[in-house]
């Protein structure tokens, strides 16, 4: 019989499937796991078959099948890695093994998107910015991530900016991804968005800062709209299933969901970890949000109750919309059709793209 963690994980194929996992993989993985232990190295082994087709494809000029192979390469290593903080040696090989498919699949997406290095605190975060066919000077969405994603995670969700005439910049901050063994998760995340604005305006003159938007999921749907409560250089807001106050839901947390905020936020102990999460919080903050704001909440979430968006949603002072997934999961990932072109056509409506 499978330990706990590998029955709570069957959960997770919305999200999984819906972000570039391959459905039949999924049950592939699932049903020859027993224990939490060998998550990792099973999921990484079914990544190499795709990374290998992926070489091969690039080996042999066919640039199509070789970006999506290796995009699905990536998605797949980092849900290897993604909750597996327990063996960070193994975490990491697989961390860098997404990310590695990823950069290799970057010249061949339809559009194309580059790696780039942001300066930030005496070093860098990384991010993917990718900009639409046949525009001039597109508008922007920064894409902030939760706990537990990372931009090898996000392509199918850039795809709807991008389809629409947005630029994207998906890129991993304090905490998440590349950036997550330097850098703790940070409560005041305008400071890390801010930086990333002024890389954009300093060194980008193709795309226009001046229209730009932030979207972000799950601990995402915490720190944007944190960031634009401060950071007024923002113009629109999109919230997915973020928490209200995270340090109010931690003893409801999965266990999963908890050791990797622990390790995340670089915290000694669960009991350090639990009082930082609790400055994560929004209180005297959404109220200082004046920009439109899009939030999404998924009826049914048990991590990020819908009850947080509504709060969110009735103290901030700009223009809202608020749209509840009545039977949506965390992110809504099993009813993404309610929501992704929905929010996407309203940063377009917001951003004049």
């Amino acid at each position: 019989m499978a330990d706990a963690h590998v029955t709570h994980a069957r959960h997770f194929l919305a999200r999984f499937t819906v972000n570039g996992v391959a459905a039949s993989d999924f049950d592939d993985v699932l049903n020859s796991l027993d224990t939490w232990d060998d998550w990792c190295r099973v999921w990484s082994e079914r990544a190499a078959v795709h990374e290998a087709m992926g070489r091969e494809a690039l080996a042999t000029r066919h640039f199509i099948s070789a970006a999506e192979h290796l995009c699905r390469a990536a998605a797949t290593y980092h849900f290897a890695k993604y909750l597996f903080v327990q063996d960070m040696e193994q975490m990491r090989t697989a961390h860098m093994k997404a990310v590695e498919c990823l950069d290799l699949a970057l010249p061949h997406l339809d559009p194309p998107g580059e790696r780039v290095l942001i300066p930030y605190e005496g070093k860098h975060l990384v991010g993917t910015l990718r900009k639409p066919k046949g525009v001039a000077k597109p508008p922007i969405v920064l894409m902030t991530m939760g706990l537990d994603s990372t931009k090898e995670e996000l392509l199918t969700f850039e795809t709807n900016f991008l389809d629409r005439g947005m630029a994207i910049l998906a890129f991993d901050g304090p905490g998440q991804g590349e950036a997550e063994y330097d850098f703790p998760i940070r409560f005041d995340y305008e400071n890390v968005v801010g930086p990333v604005i002024d890389w954009l305006t300093e060194t980008r003159p193709d795309i226009d800062v001046e229209r730009l938007g932030v979207w972000g999921i799950s601990l995402g749907g915490y720190y944007a709209p944190r960031s634009a409560a401060f950071e007024k250089r923002i113009k629109a807001c999109i919230s997915n299933c973020g928490p209200y106050n995270w340090g109010s839901l931690w003893d409801k947390l999965p266990g999963l969901t908890r050791d990797a905020y622990i390790r995340r936020s670089h915290s000694a102990t669960a009991e350090e970890a639990k009082q930082k999460a609790f400055t994560l919080a929004l209180e005297g903050v959404a109220e200082k949000i004046t920009c439109p704001m899009f939030v999404v909440a998924g009826g049914l979430d048990k991590l990020c109750p819908p009850e947080d968006a509504q709060r969110l949603a009735n103290e901030a002072k700009g223009p809202t919309t608020l749209l509840i997934v009545p039977d949506g999961n965390h992110v809504a990932h099993n009813r993404f059709y309610k929501y992704r072109n929905q929010s996407a056509d309203w940063m377009a409506e917001q951003l004049g793209a």
